[in-house]
């Protein structure tokens, strides 16, 4: 009984992480470096994005990464 109820939410676990993972990879995150070289800005400029919250990113040990679609727009919009 209790081992049919320990599958049962390793099952339940499993499909929620795997839900989050699908979510997570419909969007390119691109590390700080090389966007700043891609849209030729300074690091204050992205500083400055990631701040205004224009566009989302996460920290992974100590490096930023930003959602490629977001600075797509963000410069679109711009123009």
């Amino acid at each position: 009984m209790l081992r049919v109820q320990i599958v049962q939410d390793i099952v339940l676990l499993l499909n929620a992480k795997d839900d989050k993972n699908e979510q997570d990879s419909q969007f390119e995150w691109i590390r700080s470096k090389k966007i700043r070289k891609l849209m030729d800005i300074s690091p204050a400029t992205l500083q400055n994005f990631r701040i205004s919250e224009k566009i989302r990113h996460r920290k992974i040990m100590g490096s930023y990464y930003y959602n490629k679609t977001d600075l797509i727009s963000l410069f679109e919009d711009e123009c």
